[in-house]
């Protein structure tokens, strides 16, 4: 018998330097390493040991990392 989880595309993102919050849904074929908030236009970055915006940012960790995957940089 195979489990499968349910992967969450929707993630809210949290600025680390104004707080705004913003939901958005998560790309499937590719990883977010860059986003500009739109309140305070602050570039994120992902933090370091973390893949990408979603996972250092957000509500939920990327999809690749939820299917206990590699995301796009290989870590």
């Amino acid at each position: 018998m195979s489990w499968t989880t349910e992967v969450i595309l929707e993630s809210e993102l949290t600025c680390p330097k104004c707080q705004h919050k913003k939901k958005e849904t998560m790309p499937t074929d590719a990883c977010l390493w860059f986003y500009e908030c739109e309140n305070c236009k602050q570039l994120l970055k992902p933090l370091p040991g973390d893949c990408c915006v979603y996972c250092s940012y957000g509500t939920v960790p990327c999809p690749p990392i939820q299917q206990n995957l590699r995301c796009c940089n290989g870590q």
